[in-house]
């Protein structure tokens, strides 16, 4: 065989996932230009202060907050890989808060708006969304019903042609900004899933309070919200979607929140490797860099394989999800391989950095932090697991 012609396998190369095509890659590049100018700068600021709401505006004025919207509502008119790969660059942002006040914004408490709410709803409140010019907020969780959602105490009553809810919920990111709350609440008598309605709140009305801005182990750049709602009255016409229907609506609204979750996982996972890489390429013990060892070396083998089927889960399912399929399981799985996979990177590279990890200049201790929470938030580890068994009949 001719010199030429011997394959010699080339590391640097890099080849796209196919669900990507030039124009996400284009995208990629524009978003990453502006999180790294923009938004990194502030990163140690906003985890004493949380961000701004001007963050919104301004991403709002980029088109970065409707790139899967539809454009007859403002948004870009993109496909669901445009909001994974906002996903995936916000982590250039140094700030997991950051990110997460972004994400609940355009994959959280905006879906359901597009998706069931009426033309005067979406004109109401997503059109200024994807402007920028309104901060959204969901309410989920309640301090007395976090996982079983089905235990949900706040309750709408039909009162005349309006509701009046009552209640509290908790742990609400960007609780104390958002001008509306898609909020969850009971409103029928029986204990099964058929009691649920989803309403559009503004956080203006009477009887609305932001309680307490709670302390947080991560994303402290974020507000996380403790909020009451008492004898809060609004017209019948602030229903979002069908009434008793809410449980399904949320849990279909879900199913998109886990999947840019572990978008974020795999992303977060992926910037602490290749930070992590570099120091270990420049950090020297023993008179030699700490990477030339073996077991230094094999870490990163590990972290790099486990990093790479968790993207490939996450994309593969993604692409499924695109073509209009349903695939409640998969997307499960992906949130809770990529949420675990995070955690043991970050982890893994702290223990790495030594000392210097544990010590707050370097970041790499606030990334652990941060993606801490990707385990709990939208489903914890266990949840996940009952999914993904009871799927299977069990």
């Amino acid at each position: 065989m001719a010199g030429a012609d011997v394959l010699k396998p080339d590391f640097a190369t890099q080849r796209r996932h196919f669900i990507f095509t030039d124009e996400h890659e284009q995208l990629r590049e524009s978003i990453r230009r502006f999180v790294i100018k923009e938004l990194q700068p502030h990163a140690d600021e906003w985890e004493q202060t949380t961000f701004p709401d001007s963050v919104f505006a301004r991403m709002g004025e980029l088109g970065f907050l409707g790139l899967d919207k539809p454009e007859q509502y403002g948004g870009q008119g993109g496909d669901y890989y445009s909001s994974l790969v906002l996903a995936e660059e916000m982590v250039h942002s140094h700030s997991g808060g950051l990110a997460m006040g972004v994400a609940v914004q355009t994959d959280m408490a905006m879906p359901p708006i597009l998706a069931f709410g009426t033309e005067e709803q979406k004109q109401q409140w997503a059109v200024p969304a994807i402007r920028g010019e309104k901060i959204l907020c969901l309410g989920i969780t309640e301090p007395d019903a976090g996982s079983d959602v089905a235990a949900i105490k706040t309750r709408a009553v039909r009162d005349g042609e309006e509701y009046v809810i009552n209640g509290s919920k908790t742990f609400i990111t960007n609780g104390h900004r958002a001008h509306a709350i898609v909020l969850v609440t009971k409103t029928g008598t029986d204990a099964g899933y058929e009691g649920f309605t989803l309403f559009m709140v503004p956080m203006d009305l009477p009887g609305v309070t932001r309680e307490k801005k709670l302390e947080k182990l991560g994303m402290h750049a974020s507000d996380t919200a403790l909020l009451a709602f008492q004898d809060v009255r609004v017209p019948a016409s602030a229903v979002l979607g069908q009434v008793g229907k809410g449980f399904y609506h949320i849990m279909w609204e879900l199913q998109g929140e886990r999947l840019i979750g572990a978008a974020g996982s795999v992303a977060g996972a992926q910037h602490v490797f290749d930070r992590t890489l570099q120091y270990a390429k420049e950090r020297t013990a023993f008179g030699r860099p700490i990477g030339g060892f073996q077991v230094t070396r094999h870490k990163f083998a590990e972290m790099a394989t486990k990093i790479e089927t968790a993207r490939q889960l996450v994309y593969t399912t993604a692409w499924r999800f695109q073509n209009g399929e349903y695939p409640v399981r998969e997307i499960t799985m992906a949130k809770l391989h990529a949420a675990r996979i995070a955690v043991e990177v970050a982890d893994e590279c702290i223990q790495i950095h030594g000392g210097n990890g544990y010590m707050k200049e370097y970041g790499i201790e606030r990334t652990w932090r941060d993606l801490r929470l990707n385990r709990i938030g939208a489903g914890t580890d266990e949840i996940m697991l009952d999914v993904i068994g009871r799927s299977y009949g069990l």
